[in-house]
């Protein structure tokens, strides 16, 4: 991967959340470069270099992806589906970042490969703190193989 500082690709179509959660991540100096994709579909051409993003190589990141699951043009789960069903995306990190406390989607998501769910706090403090933590680990304490 090339090393453009830390690199997150943030999949949420609320403007709200995404606004929330890149200034949470700012807060913690751990938005150097954060992607945002605000559908499945373009989720997916970002990763895979296709599209919008043709050219851009899959291994120049991201090195972390949050990913919401009520997506519109392709859901969560099936972009969650998709990546791990590659050989070239299945060992990137991915964090469910979701507003859903369904059982079923958080054992879909672990069933087909979520390295981590984490239900959104409603409290913006806690928001901020979990964002930390989840960039913290990822990013920083996380050692991930050379893909």
């Amino acid at each position: 991967m090339a090393d453009h500082g830390i690199e997150i690709l943030l999949v949420e179509d609320n403007p709200d959340d995404i606004e929330l959660t890149l200034l949470a991540l700012r807060t913690h100096n751990l938005a150097n470069h954060v992607e945002v994709a605000r559908d499945g579909a373009e989720a997916l051409d970002f990763v895979f270099g296709v599209g919008a993003f043709s050219g851009r190589q899959l291994r120049d990141g991201p090195k972390l992806i949050l990913l919401d699951l009520k997506l519109p043009k392709v859901d969560g789960l099936e972009v969650l589906r998709r990546l791990k069903a590659d050989p070239r995306t299945r060992m990137l990190p991915v964090v469910v970042l979701t507003s859903s406390q369904e059982e079923r989607d958080i054992v879909d998501s672990y069933q087909i490969g979520v390295n981590s769910y984490i239900v959104k706090p409603v409290d913006f403090s806690q928001f901020v703190d979990a964002m930390c933590q989840v960039g913290l680990y990822w990013l920083l304490v996380n050692q991930a193989p050379a893909i």
